[in-house]
């Protein structure tokens, strides 16, 4: 993908969609194409590129219907290390696994896009704009229980990182009710969102 060529990124948007609607349920592909429309909506909130953001949103799930060790094998190959919990239930690999498909099989380079695709499930500790907003929007697309067009509105009203902050710590609290704990990925997230409104709040 080149980042500067709409028409190539266009083209590869559309090869990513026919693949999605093959690869995985119809509930998931709808899925997709609701979290690609909220994420494009999001980048345009923010000033990022809408169509990274579209992109970002219907290559995400991918590999969401994969066989675990197939997940195992494919996200091995971006060179990070597969943790205990990822072992345990590989389908926690999807969006690494999207990732290195999206680098490998359609010659994805950006950055920032290969990031958000493959943390979107956890989150991670210093990732880049696109990526906080893919983690978003996969949280609040309209499809979601709870999700109304208020709700997103008020986080719209905020800047990222307290949206995204406002977002890890819905999720971390919804996990707890159900006697779950999140991921140590998204506790470190989550603590460095914090830590940066403490840092912003000391500046001001």
């Amino acid at each position: 993908m080149d980042a500067s060529n709409k028409i190539d990124l266009a083209e590869i948007t559309e090869s990513v969609r026919k693949y999605a609607l093959a690869a995985v349920s119809e509930s998931r592909y709808k899925h997709s194409v609701r979290v690609a429309e909220t994420c494009a909506r999001l980048c345009r909130h923010y000033g990022l590129r809408e169509d990274f953001g579209y992109f970002c949103g219907i290559a995400h799930d991918i590999c969401k219907n994969m066989e675990g060790d197939a997940l195992l094998k494919i996200a091995s190959r971006d060179g990070n290390k597969i943790d205990a919990l990822e072992m345990e239930r590989p389908a926690l690999l999807h969006g690494r696994a999207a990732a290195v498909k999206l680098r490998e099989d359609w010659g994805v380079a950006d950055e920032s896009v290969l990031e958000a695709v493959a943390n979107h499930t956890f989150g991670k500790a210093g990732m880049c704009d696109l990526a906080k907003i893919l983690y978003v929007s996969d949280k609040i697309e309209p499809g979601r229980e709870n999700v109304t067009e208020e709700y997103t509105e008020r986080l719209l009203k905020m800047d990222i990182d307290s949206m995204t902050r406002a977002v890890v710590k819905e999720s971390v609290e919804y996990l707890k009710g159900r006697g779950k704990e999140a991921s140590a990925q998204t506790k470190a997230f989550y603590k460095s969102l914090k830590k940066k409104e403490k840092k912003n709040a000391t500046q001001i």
